[in-house]
């Protein structure tokens, strides 16, 4: 004989469809029940003289934001360094060597610039144009004044080199005689002031 009751019934859904029921479970433990979680779940238990967090920290002063997580403050602005200094000594030694340099390098340039100008004159015909308004101001057709015997180019580079070897002798001595006169000067009122500061 079948007895009904040991069949579970059967559930009818949404729409009149049956669904089979669940078949009971044969001795399932039975789950303790679960005690509400207490405030603060989830956190890493307190350290033994550790304090809890948010407390011990100075209070927010008031008008002042909060300092927000995350965010870097930027670095403060270096402060450019100024030293004033004063040449209260120049070494005439030094001076004469750098004198004589510049002087024999402006030496070079006043020949090599006096040999193109020459050449240029020439090149371009002033010296016969020269000769030209020369010999009619003398009331002479043929013009028997030439500039090019007068200012050739020989004596043209050995007048410049002459020059040249007087400036470097002047500017040399004058330069040594400068610093000598600055440094007594410099004793009395002790120097030029000079500040220098970072880029």
């Amino acid at each position: 004989m079948s007895n009904s009751d040991s069949y579970p019934k059967s559930s009818s859904g949404p729409g009149g469809s049956r669904q089979p029921a669940a078949a009971p479970r044969v001795n399932a433990p039975s789950r303790p029940q679960q005690r509400p979680a207490a405030a603060g779940a989830g956190q890493r238990p307190a350290v033994p003289g550790q304090r809890p967090p948010g407390q011990g920290q100075r209070p927010a002063a008031p008008g002042q934001r909060p300092a927000q997580p995350g965010l870097v403050k930027p670095a403060p602005k270096a402060k450019v360094r100024r030293a004033r200094l004063l040449v209260s000594k120049v070494e005439p030694w030094s001076v004469l060597k750098m004198a004589f340099l510049l002087s024999v390098a402006l030496g070079i340039v006043t020949v090599v610039a006096a040999i193109v100008l020459w050449t240029v004159l020439d090149l371009t015909g002033i010296f016969d144009q020269v000769d030209g308004l020369l010999g009619t101001l003398a009331g002479t057709e043929s013009g028997g004044f030439e500039l090019k015997k007068v200012a050739s180019l020989g004596q043209v580079a050995s007048f410049a080199v002459i020059i040249a070897v007087i400036n470097v002798v002047l500017l040399t001595a004058l330069s040594m005689l400068s610093a000598v006169l600055y440094n007594i000067a410099a004793t009395l009122v002790g120097g030029i002031g000079v500040t220098l500061t970072d880029d």
